[in-house]
């Protein structure tokens, strides 16, 4: 950590700075200070910090840095041992790349399959050494949803057997609980709760439309990360599983030949939004591979700022925004470090003025956590971990408020929330934005799922109201300005190199991201009653908290 040392005098001269120029309370809260924002984008997104991945030196100085603010805003220490820092243990796998065979026995004919061209197999987080072998049966998507009348497993016995489904979902589940339902977690869960003990992944015209089978090799040595129990075991795994792998529609068809249903009426099936019913495949497999387990520990960095009430000082609202990055680019041969300025050095920049702009103003009356994540980018695990391992009781949550991501290249008028629609925070959120002239626009991607897809979903599992905040897409001149400058930043910036630091991030998007949130949280920490699921709404229900 020595070449922080070069920076660090520089970096402090300009918060300091910039937070002694800090403009004195308005009329109602104190206002977001451009520069203090820009200046912790400048050090979480600089060059020394080499991208901020999980567990490397980088991510350890972002870490420290963030404490600082912390300590210097007067917020309580609420990591471990009274500290600002919780220790996350991760274990960290790799797939030795030359150790994957698999053999497709299909009608008595056996035949190998090329790794990776037509299949990809990860690193296995419970055998270091795959052996698995098995009939194959096919289970359509490999979905069990009773709320929406769906069952791929039914009259099919899986028991020992290896599964193959189909990646994705039905197109006529609703976009959200679907892609809960859908998810890669759950999956497994349904083929483990029936006793399978492998799982192939088929890839389909639709997937590869959204995510071709080619983007997937981009990512054939990353490690794979899960979090440790406190008994050393990894989170979320079944070691009754003992192996899987995705197939390309090129390794489908040879799994497919000469079956009952033919794998182009299947997709045929797919193009009408038919499921297809799951059937015994006359075909086996033989899959083995060696993985290699190291352990790592990345820090969640808490700080807490106290409540005036008596009583609702035991309430908290929780503002996340995840501080790591993708790290060094593998194939890049110039600019190679993933500097994550948008990603997330501006979200984390906005939960730290957000921070200091609290600690000046009258304690509210619940208090208010400010929690940086790590291991987003490794699957949400860090956020995860302290919502399952929270450092105030989770029952005691009553929100989170997600900074993920905000693109501060225009001046928006307008504010999305993905999650709003859930809870009686769509209300609050509206409410916040209308104190600063803006207004709450509705999700303009919900075939996406966003809801679903950052740090505040480790919350909701938990059971806690939450909203993931992100600039709306209209300017004053234009309803849809940002949507064309948002697309062009996820075509030529995101996870590359190119996401720095640039004089393109817009002062007036700045200032009213960082303020818009403060508005929320003074909503959350202020009002009567805490928020509430709406009556009904399924992640409310599916998730919801043990009444006290």
């Amino acid at each position: 950590m020595k070449y922080l040392y070069r920076y660090w005098s520089a970096f402090s001269a300009i918060i300091i700075s910039s937070i002694i120029a800090a403009p004195s309370q308005a009329e109602s809260l104190p206002e977001a200070n451009i520069d203090a924002i820009k200046a912790h984008l400048t050090f979480l997104s600089h060059d020394e910090l080499r991208g901020r991945e999980t567990g490397t030196p980088g991510h350890e100085i972002a870490s420290l840095y963030i404490a600082s603010q912390f300590q210097q805003y007067g917020l309580k220490p609420k990591g471990e041992n009274g500290t600002y820092f919780q220790r996350v243990n991760f274990r960290h796998a790799l797939i030795d790349q030359d150790s994957p065979a698999l053999t497709l026995t299909v009608n008595g004919k056996a035949q190998a399959l090329d790794y990776p061209k037509q299949y990809i197999t990860s690193a296995n987080q419970n055998h270091p050494e795959v052996a698995l072998s098995g009939d194959i049966v096919f289970v359509g998507y490999g979905i069990v949803a009773p709320e929406l009348k769906h069952d791929d497993y039914a009259g099919l016995d899986v028991k020992g057997k290896i599964v193959a489904m189909l990646s994705g979902k039905p197109k006529f589940f609703p976009s959200e609980e679907g892609a809960h339902f859908a998810s890669g977690r759950q999956k497994t869960k349904y083929a483990v709760e029936r006793g399978a003990k492998g799982i192939i992944t088929v890839s389909t015209p639709v997937a590869e439309k959204i995510r071709p089978y080619k983007r997937y090799l981009t990512n054939l040595h990353a490690p794979s990360l899960r979090w440790l129990k406190a008994d050393g075991t990894p989170a979320s795994t079944h070691p009754e599983l003992l192996g899987g792998a995705y197939f390309s529609q090129e390794a489908a068809k040879v799994l497919f030949e000469k079956a009952s249903t033919s794998l182009e009426d299947i997709y045929a099936m797919l193009e009408e939004d038919k499921v297809p019913k799951g059937f015994p495949l006359n075909a086996s497999m033989e899959l083995s591979s060696k993985s290699a387990y190291t352990t790592i520990s990345s820090p969640n960095v808490v700080g807490l700022l106290e409540g005036s009430d008596p009583e609702l000082k035991h309430e908290y609202v929780v503002f996340t925004a995840h501080s790591d990055h993708t790290g060094i680019a593998k194939s890049v041969k110039k600019d190679r470090i993933n500097n994550g300025a948008m990603d997330n050095a501006s979200g984390t920049a906005v939960l730290l003025e957000t921070a200091r702009v609290f600690s000046q103003m009258p304690a509210p009356k619940r208090s208010i956590l400010f929690v940086a994540v790590t291991a987003e980018e490794k699957g949400l695990l860090g956020s995860d971990y302290f919502a399952q391992n929270p450092t105030v009781p989770v029952t005691s949550m009553v929100a989170n408020i997600n900074l993920d991501m905000p693109i501060l290249l225009w001046d928006f008028v307008d504010v999305i929330a993905f999650g709003a629609n859930h809870s009686d925070l769509s209300k609050t959120v509206s409410n916040a934005a209308q104190r600063l002239g803006l207004k709450l626009s509705p999700d303009p991607w919900p075939e996406q799922a966003i809801f679903t897809r950052s740090d505040h979903y480790s919350f909701v599992k938990q059971g806690v109201p939450s909203v993931f905040l992100a600039p709306g897409l209209a300017t004053a001149e234009s309803p849809d300005a940002g949507a064309k400058i948002f697309a062009e930043f996820f075509a030529t910036r995101y996870h590359m190199p190119a996401d720095e630091f640039h004089d393109d991030f817009n002062n007036n998007a700045i200032k009213k991201f960082a303020d818009v949130n403060v508005m929320i949280g003074d909503e959350v920490a202020n009002q009567e009653r805490k928020p509430a699921w709406n009556q009904g709404d399924f992640f409310g229900d599916t998730f919801k908290q043990p009444v006290k």
